[in-house]
């Protein structure tokens, strides 16, 4: 059996913290996401260091940037690539110890970087306090796994047309935001930086990924939606739904989880206290900062398109109060 060890919250600075919207390292940059830069580090590099890595490993560095409607915002959210690194840490951790999934997450001591990376100008040790996971190299598999428990957003739009979701046939009557049966696997097609991921039947997904693949994903997916949503819950928070990312390890043949698990970049959070269906919800999530932006846009001040629109000092905020809130709900 594996032993996984216990959660421990990344190592953060005591110092105020500024804003970190790009990243520059003395290392092979990999994908410049709309959260994340994901680097190479070399086989060797960690050899002594982290014996896990010493075949070469990636290092993720979550900045401090914010997407919506697929769109970076020019504006950075103080201290949010932080909280995302905390709360995903203590997801992946949880995951691994009640044995739902094996994940991509060796490390996120920033103090086993070696001093080669940094160079005068670039990125800092410091900067990267509490923002890092020294990861699995993986083959990603090109599907967004999409867990839903409840009716909202591209789903319940999709429902008021068809009364189903990326082909599941769902009861008639329902409203928005409530809660489901059961809940639902609803692929997407995982796209480029700047467009729009596609919602798809599971029969398509299948298509791009293979049939055996996405019957795995799916259970695991819906197993570990279960499993957090139970503890969310407990907490005082409804996951309405949430979305994961596999990839099959090198070396390795069945799928591992990567990137982050169950942050509000990634999910709806919704206060239990206050649900109600047949309305939006409040929450813990970017969709206050969504909701803003739809203000821009029936003003047209902003047609969805990049560049993103600057954010007053109000939405920035808020919107990382928010993401603080669930982070300590959840993991304290």
């Amino acid at each position: 059996m594996i032993e996984y060890p216990a959660y421990m919250p990344p190592t953060a600075p005591n110092a105020p913290e500024s804003p970190l919207l790009e990243t520059s390292l003395q290392l092979p940059l990999l994908r410049k996401g709309k959260v994340r830069d994901v680097y190479e580090i070399p086989a060797g590099l960690l050899t002594g260091a982290l014996p896990a890595a010493a075949g070469g490993a990636l290092l993720i560095t979550a900045s401090d940037r914010i997407s919506a409607f697929d769109v970076v915002m020019p504006t950075p959210i103080t201290g949010k690539g932080a909280v995302l690194t905390q709360l995903s840490t203590f997801w992946l951790r949880f995951i691994e110890a009640r044995g739902l999934a094996r994940t991509h997450l060796i490390s996120t001591d920033h103090t086993l970087l070696p001093e080669t990376i940094f160079s005068p100008g670039g990125t800092t040790r410091e900067q990267l306090a509490g923002r890092i996971m020294i990861a699995r190299k993986a083959r990603v598999i090109p599907i967004e796994c999409v867990a839903r428990g409840y009716l909202e957003g591209s789903g319940w739009k999709e429902y008021q047309q068809s009364q189903s979701v990326c082909g599941v046939k769902l009861p008639s009557g329902l409203t928005q935001c409530a809660k489901l049966p059961m809940p639902i696997f609803t692929p997407a097609t995982k796209e480029e930086l700047g467009k729009h991921d596609e919602n798809i039947s599971f029969d398509r997904a299948a298509s791009i990924a293979g049939e055996n693949v996405m019957e795995q994903l799916r259970e695991t997916t819906l197993a570990i939606y279960m499993a957090a949503a139970e503890h969310a819950r407990s907490r005082g928070i409804i996951i309405a739904d949430t979305k994961f990312e596999f990839g099959i390890p090198e070396g390795g043949t069945d799928p591992i989880l990567i990137d982050e698990a169950l942050t509000p970049d990634s999910s709806r959070f919704w206060p239990a206290d206050d649900y109600a269906p047949g309305r939006a919800q409040k929450s813990f999530d970017k969709q206050y900062l969504r909701e803003y932006l739809e203000t821009l846009v029936a003003k047209n001040e902003w047609n969805k398109q990049a560049p993103g629109p600057q954010l007053p000092g109000e939405v920035v905020e808020r919107t990382i109060a928010k993401y603080r809130e669930a982070m300590q709900r959840l993991t304290a």
